[in-house]
């Protein structure tokens, strides 16, 4: 079935709503989610959005620029830092407006909190800069912009699962998509198509994302010839609950936490001598595998402990009670008497598609693409660098999906529509019907977790060429493999089997560049940690990569990083 809109949003977190909500009333504007709008990935967001309000001491935008700098490793391209620095304050007072609601101070004012790597006075103490509602920010903030666009009537196509994009011509024309319901395959023809689809930590074994996040419209642009940048930038955070991925908000440290080795030692004065346990997550992550690689996990274990038994019962439960429920329920443990066993977990993608400051999706020569934008985790603006700061999640959500919502408004009204193929679904249809006419093989899960665990083994925490070569050949391996690969089920609706094969095809490519990515970086900067090169190389690699699907595999190519205040120096906490 054909549909047509001014403007196509895919993903209804919060980067795809806040957009949709500057172009509602001035252009015909649908949303197309995999999920019901209220179960994206947004709302698992816990600790919450940075800005410098100084609402509990004193803070400027320029301590926060220059945090999300020196958090990036200086990868950060410092003219994007400087917008979301500078726009975070109304950003907050405006979802404070739409009815966020934000924990409050005595006096009536938001209330904030520290969270890792902010600082007051470029790096000389902790500031207490993310405004939070409770650990729970990302599902309020989701809620009140879900009700906002429900008031304003957007259209919303939920579980829909976009495939592939429609280009000609070197132009974006729509996109293609599969309804879960009823498995109909769709055309969508917009004037602008905005990707808003989160990342893809569903490429690990262990990961704190939600099992959608699989990268669907990374991937989509990449199979259209699209770069893809800064893939080998991939968060671990520090505290997921041990042997789930399920996430222990930073929050949990920002209230005053003791990260602990089996010793009891609160380890990271070792590692961050002046911020200690709220340093960047690479920073900690990285500690606490050193801890456990010498023998100090818990009980010569793979995890340490996050004790906040010290904050006593009624602080836990005012602000962190989502996070000891999580640990009740999983682990059967009271945070109020007993510390919660914590390991890295895969948490966010740096990477993504690289846009310009309003979100105009960028080719390898850095021309804008013609009806293409893209916001969110799946873009690469670059605000994050090589690291992404704590709380600047949020923050970039709702800042620069507003910032493209509010472009797309303006000069889409003078586009025309592009034309389409003769028959635009052609190729997805085929896509489809070549993985359900196959009767045997190997199911699609067995591979799955056999990519997932590879990529958890040799591109984690710490990468060598070895293990980087060796997780491509094995990626050789499942890819044709999964050519051979069977769906059970022939049914057409809700068929889960089907879905997880197509998401299985966009992990191998996402898998495959990230891995080129990472094995032709020979430094270690931020999040990307190669212990055959430990030190960061400005001087060779002060760059951004992109990589490109090419004839015969990835191909490689970089763009400088902008520096505007900041000269990169050593990184130091």
């Amino acid at each position: 079935m054909l549909f047509s809109h001014d403007v196509v949003i895919v993903g209804s977190g919060l980067a795809g709503l806040r957009a949709a909500l500057e172009v509602a009333g001035r252009l015909d504007t649908a949303v197309i989610s995999k999920v019901y709008p209220t179960r994206s990935h947004s709302g698992a967001a816990q600790g919450g959005i940075g800005a410098a309000l100084g609402n509990e001491e004193p803070d400027r935008w320029e301590w926060h620029m220059y945090d999300t700098v020196k958090g990036g490793d200086y990868l950060t391209d410092q003219d994007a830092a400087e917008v979301l620095a500078r726009d975070a304050p109304r950003a907050v007072y405006e979802l404070e407006h739409m009815g966020v609601p934000f924990n409050r101070r005595a006096d009536g004012t938001i209330a904030q909190r520290a969270f890792g790597g902010h600082t007051r006075d470029y790096g000389q103490a902790p500031v207490k800069r993310a405004a939070y509602a409770a650990d729970r920010t990302g599902r309020v903030i989701l809620d009140s912009l879900f009700g906002q666009a429900v008031s304003r009537g957007i259209q919303v196509y939920a579980e829909w699962l976009m495939l592939d994009l429609i280009v000609r011509d070197g132009r974006v024309a729509g996109l293609t998509a599969y309804e879960l319901a009823t498995g109909e395959l769709h055309v969508l023809r917009a004037k602008a198509v905005l990707l808003a689809t989160g990342g893809f930590g569903r490429l690990f074994e262990t990961s704190s994302n939600c099992f959608t996040n699989t990268g669907d419209g990374a991937a989509a642009a990449y199979r259209a010839g699209l770069p893809l940048e800064d893939l080998e930038f991939i968060q671990f955070h520090p505290t997921g609950i041990r042997g789930l991925g399920v996430l222990i908000s930073e929050a949990a440290r920002g209230e005053g936490g003791i990260l602990r080795n089996d010793l009891g030692e609160p380890f990271m004065a070792r590692y961050a001598p002046t911020i200690k346990d709220l340093a960047p997550r690479d920073v900690v992550a990285r500690a606490i595998a050193a801890e456990i690689r010498l023998g100090r996990g818990i009980g010569g274990g793979d995890f340490v402990h996050l004790d906040i038994t010290h904050l006593g019962a009624e602080r836990i439960r005012e602000r962190l009670s989502d996070i000891s429920s999580f640990v009740r329920i999983y682990q059967g443990l009271d945070t109020t008497e007993q510390p919660i066993p914590v390991k890295p977990t895969c948490h966010y993608m740096m990477g993504g598609l690289p846009t310009d400051l309003e979100g105009r999706v960028l080719d390898a020569e850095g021309r804008a693409v013609a009806g293409l934008w893209a916001a969110g985790e799946c873009a690469c603006v670059s605000v994050h660098g090589a690291n992404r700061l704590g709380c600047n999640s949020l923050l970039d959500l709702v800042v620069f999906g507003r910032r493209a919502g509010r472009a797309m408004a303006d000069q889409v009204p003078g586009e025309a529509f592009g034309d389409l193929p003769p028959d635009p679904g052609q190729a997805t249809r085929e896509r489809i019907q070549a993985l359900k006419s196959r009767t045997r093989g190997e199911r699609v899960s067995d591979l799955r977790a056999a990519l997932q665990k590879t990529m958890m083994e040799d591109c984690a925490l710490f990468r060598t060429e070895a293990g980087l070569e060796r997780a491509l050949g094995i990626v050789d391996d499942l890819e044709s493999r999964y050519r051979r690969a069977t769906i059970d089920d022939p049914s057409s609706r809700y068929n889960t089997d089907l879905i997880e094969a197509l998401e299985m095809g966009n992990l191998l490519a996402l898998a495959r560049a990230t891995l080129v990515a990472a094995r032709t970086r020979t430094e270690s900067r931020g999040a990307h940690f190669r212990e055959d090169f430990p030190e960061r190389n400005d001087a060779q690699w002060l760059k951004h990569t992109l990589v490109r699907q090419g004839e015969s595999g990835p191909e490689i190519s970089y763009r400088p990083v902008t520096v505007t205040r900041f000269q990169p120096r050593a990184r130091t906490y």
